[in-house]
């Protein structure tokens, strides 16, 4: 999945500002190749903080809470590549299918984006441009990268979630989302277990229904093996909670990632 971007007549970025997709060691030797879709709550200037109340870019409507954090952590650990979205969800969400409502949202659990309603095709496809394609396209050139190299990448692709939604709690610390290649996701989940935490399969949103886009656009239709993690935000809002969780995550991991079956490409019906 790789689309051109073309010179755009709308500028959302100065050249001060940050780049919308960021690589962590972009010549790693190693095959796992760590995404974080959405590391970051950044808005351009040029965007005015899309109209929203201050107090909604520090939750989760505008970025995974945390797992920034994280996933360097692990990039540093093993040495891997990351790759890392720059902007907030609330400008248009790489997790997300072109066609979906929640591409670009209007509302997002309580927050009112103003400047999203009835945005012009020219101004979403600027955001398309700016933001969405650069990092899906960066994506799918380190995958070819890879690929062309003989390496096969192991995906792993890192989110936070709320402790609870609607009312509805999360007990998880952790959980897995997958589809159908189990050759991840079931040693992972088995490995968190033994270590006494409770792991979610599945939860709080299901792999198999259009959960993890990037996940599925870039490694279940190529065969690769892969995994999405969801790590309890309220566990990983400081520096301390970062620093534990990726150590548990990182001894979960461990071995994991070395086995065999992981070295191959397999397609699951």
């Amino acid at each position: 999945m790789k689309v051109p971007v073309e010179k755009m007549s709308i500028q959302l970025l100065a050249p001060d500002e940050p780049a919308p997709v960021e690589i962590i060691n972009p010549d790693s030797e190693n095959p796992f190749l760590f995404l974080c879709d959405h590391a970051t709550a950044f808005i351009p200037r040029s965007l005015e903080g899309l109209g929203v109340e201050e107090h909604h870019m520090k939750r989760h409507v505008a970025y995974d809470i945390g797992i920034k954090g994280v996933t360097e952590g692990l990039a540093a650990h093993f040495g891997s590549r990351a790759i890392l979205s720059n902007f907030s969800r609330l400008i248009v969400d790489p997790n997300r299918k072109l066609e979906s409502e929640a591409l670009i949202p209007v509302v997002s659990d309580g927050c009112v984006v103003p400047w999203n309603k009835d945005l012009s095709p020219a101004d979403r496809q600027a955001r398309l441009d700016t933001f969405y394609w650069p990092y899906q396209n960066m994506i799918t050139k380190t995958i070819e990268g890879m690929l062309e190299k003989g390496q096969v990448p192991v995906i792993l692709s890192m989110h936070s979630m709320t402790h609870e939604m609607a009312g509805v709690p999360r007990p998880w610390p952790i959980a897995v989302l997958w589809n159908q290649d189990p050759r991840l996701a079931q040693p992972f989940m088995t490995k968190v277990r033994d270590m006494g935490i409770l792991c979610g399969d599945n939860e709080p949103y299901s792999g198999r229904d259009g959960h993890g886009y990037t996940m599925a656009a870039h490694a279940d239709l190529r065969g690769l093996p892969n995994i999405l993690i969801e790590v309890r935000q309220d566990l990983i809002a400081d520096q301390s909670g970062i620093a534990k969780w990726t150590d548990v995550l990182v001894n979960a991991f461990e071995g994991v990632l070395q086995y065999p079956a992981l070295k191959e490409v397999r397609r699951y019906a």
